[in-house]
C-alpha cells in the first residue's frame, strides 16, 4: 500500500535538480519583497524612463538608450547559458527579475518588449539554433545592440497560426526564395534579425512549415513604418515583406519541417512569462493607490477611509496576487514537465484578464488624475488591454483550457 501511494506521489518522481528549482520558485512566490526583485526595482526606477515616457508614448518612440542599458545590466542574458555568453540564471531569479522591472520603471512597452525578446527569439536560438548560428546572433541581442522579431502571424492568420501563405522554395544549392507578409509583428520595423515561418512544403499542412533566422539587411526584406497602437506605443511594431529574399542553407533554424514544434516551444514559454513585468507593474500601482489613498482627503477623512475606494484597492491587491501565483505556478509546471501548457494558458489568460481591471481600478481611484495623459495611469490601461490579444487571445487560452479539461 506504501509504494502504490508513492508512486503516485508526484514530489517523488521530481529529480534532485528539478526539487531545487521548485523550491527556489516556491521562495520566490512567498517572498515578493525577495533582495533581487527589489534590487532590479530601484535600478529600473534610477536609470530607465529618464525620458519622458508620456512624449515617447505620443510619439510611439523606441528607446534605445534605456534597451542598452538593460543589456548592460544582463537582464537579456538572464535565461541563456554562461557558455553561451548569458548569465545562466534559473527561471525563479528570471521572473524575480523581470518583476522587478515592471515594477520599477513606467515604460511598459519596454519592460514588455524585454521580456518578449527573451521568452520568444532568444529562447529559439538557445534551444535550436546551431552554434555558429548562436555566435552570430546571440552576442548582440545579450548586449542590446541588436534587436530581433518573431514573424509568425500574418494579416489572414491570428488564431488560426499555421495556416501560412508565406511560402519558402528550396533551390538546388540549398538556399531557399522565401515570399510572404508578415503582420503585427514587435520589433518589426526596427529588428535586425527575424526568425520567419513559412512553408517549405504547402502539401503537408504545419509538417512542411520551417523556421529560418532571416538578416533584415538582405535584399527583398521590407520593414513596414511603424504602426500606430492603441498602447505599448513604446514598443516598435508593424509589418515584415518577403520578396524573393533569396535565404542561405545555414540560416534554416533546426531541421526542414519543425516550424511548428519551434512555435509551439517558444509559446507556451512566452505565454507563461511575458506578463512578468505587468505582474510588477500591478504591484506598482497598488501601492500607489494605496498611497494616494491614505493622503487624499474628501469630507474631512482620506478617501481610503471609503469603501468605494477600499474596496476597489482590495480588489487590486487580491487580482495582483492571482496573476503572482499563476505565474509561478506555471514556472513549476515547466519544470516538473506536468501540464505545462495547461498551465501556460492559466498564467496568460488571469494575468491578461486582471492587469485590465487593475489598471482601471488605479486610475479610478487617481479620480481626475487617472483620466490626464501627464500622469501614467491611463497609459497604463491602454498598455494593458493589448494582454486581451498577444501571444494569444483570451478566448482562445480558454479554448485550450478547455480541451485539457476534456471538454473539447
Amino acid at each position: 500500500m506504501r509504494t502504490a501511494r508513492a508512486a503516485r506521489n508526484p514530489v517523488n518522481s521530481i529529480s534532485a535538480e528539478h526539487a531545487e528549482q521548485i523550491q527556489h520558485l516556491t521562495q520566490a512566490l512567498l517572498d515578493p519583497d525577495h533582495p533581487t526583485k527589489v534590487e532590479t526595482a530601484a535600478w529600473a526606477r534610477s536609470h530607465l524612463g529618464r525620458r519622458s515616457v508620456v512624449a515617447d508614448d505620443a510619439t510611439s518612440t523606441f528607446s534605445l538608450e534605456d534597451w542598452r542599458q538593460c543589456g548592460d545590466r544582463g537582464i537579456f542574458g538572464l535565461l541563456v547559458p554562461t557558455e553561451l555568453g548569458g548569465g545562466g540564471a534559473d527561471l525563479a531569479t528570471a521572473l524575480l527579475t523581470l518583476e522587478g522591472l515592471g515594477q520599477g520603471c513606467v515604460d511598459n512597452g519596454l519592460t514588455f518588449a524585454a521580456a518578449s525578446q527573451m521568452l520568444s527569439t532568444q529562447i529559439a536560438l538557445v534551444r535550436f539554433a546551431t552554434p555558429e548560428q548562436q555566435q552570430r546572433w546571440l552576442p548582440g541581442l545579450l548586449a542590446g545592440t541588436s534587436l530581433a522579431a518573431l514573424a509568425m502571424t500574418e494579416p489572414e492568420t491570428g488564431s488560426d497560426a499555421f495556416a501560412l501563405a508565406a511560402t519558402a522554395a528550396k533551390r538546388d544549392d540549398g538556399s531557399y526564395v522565401l515570399n510572404g507578409h508578415k503582420a503585427y509583428i514587435t520589433f518589426g520595423p526596427i529588428c535586425d534579425m527575424a526568425i520567419v515561418f513559412a512553408s517549405t512544403r504547402p502539401d503537408a499542412g504545419s509538417w512542411g512549415i520551417s523556421a529560418f533566422l532571416v538578416d533584415t539587411s538582405l535584399d527583398g526584406v521590407v520593414r513596414s513604418d511603424v504602426r500606430g497602437k492603441m498602447g505599448m506605443r513604446t514598443t516598435p511594431f508593424g509589418d515584415l515583406e518577403f520578396h524573393d529574399v533569396v535565404v542561405p542553407a545555414d540560416a534554416l533554424l533546426g531541421r526542414e519541417g519543425a516550424g511548428a514544434r519551434i512555435f509551439g516551444a517558444i509559446l507556451d514559454v512566452e505565454r507563461s512569462y511575458v506578463f512578468a513585468p505587468q505582474v510588477g507593474a500591478m504591484e506598482r500601482q497598488l501601492q500607489e493607490a494605496i498611497d494616494y489613498a491614505k493622503h487624499r482627503e474628501q469630507g474631512g477623512h482620506p478617501i481610503g477611509h471609503y469603501q468605494a475606494v477600499s474596496h476597489r484597492i482590495v480588489a487590486m491587491k487580491e487580482r495582483y496576487e492571482r496573476a503572482r501565483y499563476f505565474l509561478y505556478r506555471a514556472a513549476m509546471a515547466e519544470t516538473t514537465g506536468r501540464d505545462f501548457t495547461l498551465y501556460a494558458s492559466l498564467a496568460k489568460l488571469v494575468a491578461g484578464e486582471v492587469g485590465i481591471e487593475s489598471a482601471l481600478d488605479a486610475s479610478v481611484v487617481q479620480g481626475a488624475r487617472g483620466y490626464l495623459t501627464e500622469f501614467e495611469f491611463e497609459r497604463s490601461l491602454r498598455d494593458a488591454i493589448g494582454g486581451l490579444t498577444y501571444s494569444g487571445t483570451a478566448d482562445i487560452m480558454r479554448n485550450v483550457i478547455a480541451r485539457h479539461l476534456g471538454l473539447s
